[in-house]
């Protein structure tokens, strides 16, 4: 390997949602005796998913499989209803860990249902997100992929709405986004885009190098819809080689040059680090930043209970000071530095 140069994108990896989820469900390992159960993967990486499946957690993709009276975690894609429903009817401790992007998705599928529209969801069939959201309305919505999906859609009465998965690449939301506006003139959008912000800062701060690049590397798992979308636009920027890996064993030999790196927003900052040391750059990095995100999403909301009920009682039972004992600030914990403790 002879590479000269990283060019190393930023904002990349972790966004606020899967901060919020893992921190969330590092708290429940800590707290409950495994198993914790959690429906479907967390996020979509195979780091943070193996490393807690080392320490018993246990991913299920049926709520049913959740034994009665066992805690449970809600993955951060968001979850249909009725799953939401029967894990609380296990009569186990349930954190509903949905990103609040994703819940706002919801609440839009839920309103304009509610008022009589039909929704076109711009979405990916089978991921866990798109199935969350389409089982709020099932009656209601149309999923469409590209823009023949929304040729091949029915003839809707009005009115019509437009929402979309929010990890999708800002390219595939404005090509089917127009097709849909030009199949259904008077279509309702969203005031806001329902794009993440955190994947359109992620694909912005790749555009801007990926061209000045000999090599493009993305950090992510294949399942991860935003690091896939990331792959696309690397090679749609003209770059002449695109690498999606998992961690840095998987790096091709013969990089050379300028090499842009990056890592979807459920990688790990730990395995940047580990790239770039595999990449070894004679001029070593270059940090290109397009913005600076201080987005923070609190703990879920039943977490945010169950945390203030142990810190009273490890104050009581440690004979501490209730009015001068020290306050948990879940903002200043990064969700990197707690996944990697988890495995100490």
């Amino acid at each position: 390997m002879n590479v000269e140069k990283v060019l190393l994108a930023s904002p990349r990896g972790f966004c606020a949602g899967v901060e919020m989820a893992i921190k969330a469900l590092a708290w429940m390992v800590r707290t409950f005796e495994p198993p914790v159960y959690c429906y479907h993967e967390i996020v979509h990486n195979r780091l943070v998913v193996e490393r807690f499946r080392s320490l018993g957690v246990e991913f299920i993709d049926d709520i049913a499989e959740v034994p009665a009276g066992r805690p449970v975690m809600l993955s951060a894609h968001g979850s249909a209803p009725e799953v939401v429903e029967d894990a609380r009817q296990s009569g186990g401790y349930v954190v509903d860990a949905v990103c609040p992007l994703v819940t706002k998705v919801h609440h839009e599928v839920r309103i304009r249902a509610g008022k009589g529209y039909q929704i076109v969801y711009i979405g990916h069939e089978g991921h866990e997100e798109a199935v969350g959201t389409m089982a709020v309305a099932p009656n209601s919505i149309h999923l469409v992929e590209d823009i023949e999906a929304v040729d091949e859609l029915p003839s809707l009465e009005s009115p019509v709405a437009v929402l979309a998965q929010t990890t999708l690449s800002h390219r595939d939301w404005a090509d089917v986004l127009e097709g849909v506006k030009e199949r259904f003139p008077d279509v309702w959008t969203p005031g806001k885009s329902d794009l993440c912000f955190a994947t359109t800062n992620r694909q912005g701060a790749l555009s801007v190098i990926a061209a000045r690049c000999d090599a493009v590397v993305v950090i992510g798992s294949a399942n991860s819809s935003n690091t896939r979308a990331l792959q696309q636009l690397a090679a749609q920027s003209g770059c002449p080689r695109v690498f999606r890996i998992n961690a840095a064993c998987e790096l091709p030999d013969d990089l050379v040059g300028h090499v842009g790196v990056t890592a979807g927003a459920s990688a790990p900052e730990e395995l940047v680090t580990e790239v770039i040391d595999r990449l070894s750059p004679r001029q070593g990095v270059d940090e290109i930043s397009i913005t600076t995100e201080d987005e923070y999403f609190p703990p879920p909301r039943e977490l945010r209970s169950l945390l203030s009920s142990v810190d009273l009682a490890a104050t009581v039972t440690l004979g501490g000071s209730m009015s001068g004992r020290p306050q948990l600030v879940d903002r200043e914990i990064a969700a990197s530095d707690v996944l990697a403790a988890l495995s100490r």
